[in-house]
């Protein structure tokens, strides 16, 4: 290797990271466009490489050390405004991002509420006319603790809170994960999640119902349900809309779709994630606590569940639609993760 070609062609790209470094170092990387954050971070990783090639080769100790003090500066200031601007990409997610793929995908969560809905109201009126199917859906323990007993089931939490609420929340992610990734069955086994989990809360209404335990078990499941029913919901549209992308791809390539939709339906996932975290703490140590009121359980659940209504309303005048990994490549306003360009 000509070391003085190398470095001579190589001292163009040092100067200009060691520009770019000065300036985010006097006035912070905000002060850097979008363009200038993803060509430092090029360089650096350039510089990186021009480092250890200049240690194989055994270039004079001068060089490698100023080689070294820049790739350290470049590390400090990619990698440290990588966490700030993926902090910020966070926030800025759950503020708008969240509510706007939730809108963008409306039609599909329709569909999925209506299948639960539709399952739920078939179940009960199947089960209050004949409540042998009630002994299908429901436990045969949890029938006789209610019908023989006349006592509800949600006592078993008490004592065990902290352990019940995580369990409670794994389960749930896992039924999210299992209505959404169910959209790559043709959205045969999303179907199933929504169906099946509709006729269990239909029958188990009906079971309470006919035991003049209604008004308890309701109050239980309004403060949690009003956050993990609809969680469920979006997940079961997350998995339609991966369905449609398999089966309807439209003028895109099945590849192109499920890339499209994928994106959309991993998006839902992270919004429903801290949905189920919360519901779970709510019935682990709220829900179920005999000391509060059946009336307060109502009231908790209905607000939550409008809040969360009108949170999912929210979206600012210039957000249009949810971003795609390659229009953000494209789009200078946005910043790749890892600043990496």
């Amino acid at each position: 290797m000509n070391i003085q070609r190398w470095v001579a062609r190589r001292r163009a790209s040092w100067q200009e990271l060691e520009r770019l470094l000065q300036q985010a170092e006097k006035r912070g990387v905000r002060s850097l466009s979008a363009a200038e954050i993803r060509r430092m971070a090029s360089l650096y990783r350039s510089v990186s490489g021009d480092l250890t090639r200049a240690r194989t080769q055994g270039l004079g100790k001068r060089m490698i050390y100023e080689l070294q003090q820049l790739t350290t500066r470049g590390y400090t200031q990619v990698y440290q405004g990588s966490r700030r601007q993926e902090w910020q990409a966070v926030w800025q997610f759950y503020r708008w991002g969240f509510p706007a793929v939730v809108q963008d995908c409306g039609a599909f969560i329709a569909l999925a509420t209506a299948m639960f809905g539709l399952a739920a109201l078939t179940a009960w009126g199947l089960a209050w006319a004949d409540p042998a199917l009630i002994t299908v859906m429901v436990p045969p323990e949890l029938i006789a603790q209610v019908r023989d007993r006349q006592e509800l089931w949600m006592g078993s939490i008490l004592g065990i809170e902290p352990f019940a609420s995580s369990s409670i929340m794994i389960n749930n992610i896992q039924v999210s994960l299992g209505a959404i990734a169910g959209g790559m069955t043709a959205g045969l086994f999303t179907t199933y999640i929504m169906l099946v989990n509709g006729f269990l809360i239909g029958t188990l209404a009906v079971l309470v119902g006919q035991n003049n335990l209604a008004l308890p078990f309701w109050a239980f499941v309004f403060p949690h349900g009003a956050l993990e029913l609809p969680a469920i919901f979006l997940a079961g549209g997350g998995g339609l809309l991966l369905a449609r992308a398999l089966l309807f791809p439209g003028r895109l390539s099945r590849q192109d779709a499920l890339r499209r939709d994928g994106f959309k339906a991993v998006q839902l996932l992270y919004g429903i994630v801290p949905l189920l975290a919360i519901a779970g703490v709510i019935e682990g140590f709220f829900s179920p606590q005999p000391a509060i009121p059946d009336l307060v359980k109502y009231l908790v659940g209905t607000a939550l569940f409008a809040g969360l209504v009108f949170y999912l309303q929210q979206r600012p005048a210039s957000l249009v639609r949810p971003t795609s990994p390659d229009e953000a490549m494209r789009d200078g306003s946005r910043i790749p993760h890892g600043l990496d360009g």
